[in-house]
C-alpha cells in the first residue's frame, strides 16, 4: 500500500539515526554537520521557490470568486470573497493564512442512489487543521529556549502557558501542544485512509510528511517524558547554543534518542522546501488569493503579450472581419456598407 512505503522509508531513517550516533566520532555528522546542512538547503530551498514563483507571469486575472461583485451602488458588494482594493485583499488573505477562512467554508459532496447529490460541512477537516498548524508553531517557538541564553521573557511566558503549569502538580509538565499536534497528525492520517475519495488521491508523499512529524513528535516526547535519565540536557543547550553561535561543541554522550530527533527534524528541514509543505510560502504567491477583482474597473495587462501587438478592441475585430461575419450569419453591431453596383 502506498502508505507502507512512507512508514517504511521514515522507519528506516530512524534505524540510520539510532545506529549511526553509536559509532564513535559519528555523533559530530549527526548534531552538527546534517543539521548545518538541513538549514542551508531549506533556506536556500524556500528562498528560491518564493522568488521563482514571484518572478511568474500571471497571463489572466484570476480571483477565486465566492460572492458578490462590487456592481451597482444599491447592490452590496462582499468584500472579503470579491475584493477590488488591497485593503479587502489583506483581509481576505490574513484570514486564510491564520484562520484557513476558505477550509472552513468548504463543504463536502456525496452521490446518493436516485441519483441525489448532498452537501456536509467539512468543520473536522477545518479544526484538525488548526490544531496541527498552530500545534506545530507553538512548538517551534518553544524550542526557542534551547537556542538562546538567557531566555526572554515572553519565551517563558509561552512555555508557561502551553505547560498549563497552574493546572498541574509534578514534572516534567504535560504541553498541550505535544497532544495536539499528535491528534491533528493522526486525524490527517486517518481521513486520509477512512475518505475513499481522499484516499484514491492520495500518494507515497503525502504519506511521508504524516509519518515524519509524527516520529518527530514521538521521540520528542519520549526524550522529554520517558527517556530524561539518558539525556544531558546541559550538553543539549550547549550544543544548540553554540550551533546558533558557530561554534557547536559536543562534551559528553547525550544519548542516541536525541541525535535521532534531530536528524528527523534535519530531513524534514531538508524535504521542505522540494514537496506540498511549501504551501506555507506559496499560499501568499496564489493569484486566486492575492488579486483583487477589479477586472471591469482595471484593465488586466498579460506580461506575455508581444509589447508590438496592439489591443484589438471588438469594434476593430468587427470592422475588419464584418463581411465575413455576415457570410457566416455572425449577428454584427454595424451593417455592411452598400455597395457601388447596389448604390
Amino acid at each position: 500500500m502506498k502508505y507502507a512505503f512512507s512508514f517504511l522509508a521514515v522507519l528506516a531513517l530512524v534505524l540510520f539515526a539510532w545506529l549511526g550516533s553509536m559509532i564513535p566520532g559519528m555523533q559530530y555528522l549527526f548534531g552538527v554537520a546534517i543539521p548545518y546542512l538541513a538549514i542551508m538547503i531549506f533556506l536556500g530551498g524556500f528562498v528560491y521557490r518564493v522568488v521563482y514563483w514571484a518572478k511568474s507571469p500571471v497571463p489572466f486575472s484570476i480571483p477565486t470568486t465566492c460572492g458578490q461583485g462590487k456592481s451597482l451602488d444599491f447592490i452590496k458588494q462582499d468584500k472579503l470573497d470579491c475584493p477590488t482594493k488591497t485593503s479587502e485583499v489583506v483581509a481576505r488573505m490574513f484570514l486564510e493564512i491564520f484562520a484557513f477562512r476558505s477550509l472552513f467554508r468548504n463543504t463536502k459532496s456525496e452521490l446518493h442512489e436516485g441519483p441525489k447529490i448532498t452537501y456536509e460541512s467539512s468543520r473536522w477537516l477545518w479544526l484538525a487543521a488548526l490544531l496541527f498548524h498552530y500545534s506545530f508553531l507553538v512548538i517551534v517557538i518553544r524550542h526557542m529556549r534551547l537556542f538562546l541564553n538567557p531566555v526572554p521573557q515572553w519565551l517563558q511566558f509561552v512555555d508557561f502557558l502551553d505547560a498549563g503549569a497552574m493546572l498541574q502538580v509534578g514534572a516534567p509538565l504535560l504541553y498541550a501542544s505535544d497532544l495536539a499536534i499528535l491528534a491533528g497528525v493522526l486525524f490527517l492520517f486517518g481521513r486520509r485512509l477512512v475518505n475513499r475519495n481522499v484516499r484514491y488521491i492520495s500518494l507515497a508523499n503525502d504519506y511521508f510528511p504524516l509519518f515524519l512529524i509524527f516520529a518527530i513528535a514521538v521521540t520528542g516526547m519520549l526524550m522529554r517524558y520517558f527517556l530524561r535519565t539518558n539525556i544531558d540536557i546541559v550538553n543539549i543547550k550547549e550544543l544548540l547554543v553554540g550551533l546558533v553561535t558557530l561554534s557547536p561543541v559536543i562534551n559528553a554522550q547525550i544519548g542516541s534518542i536525541f541525535y535521532i530527533h534531530v536528524f528527523l527534524v534535519s530531513v524534514l528541514l531538508i524535504y521542505f522546501p522540494f514537496s506540498k509543505l511549501m504551501h506555507m510560502g506559496g499560499v501568499f504567491m496564489s493569484p486566486t488569493r492575492n488579486m483583487a477583482n477589479d477586472s471591469r474597473m482595471k484593465r488586466h495587462i498579460n506580461p506575455w503579450n508581444d509589447p508590438t501587438i496592439k489591443p484589438h478592441s471588438y469594434a476593430g475585430y468587427e470592422d475588419e472581419f464584418r463581411e465575413f461575419m455576415v457570410d457566416a450569419g455572425i449577428p454584427v453591431e454595424k451593417e455592411l456598407p452598400p455597395k457601388k453596383d447596389e448604390e
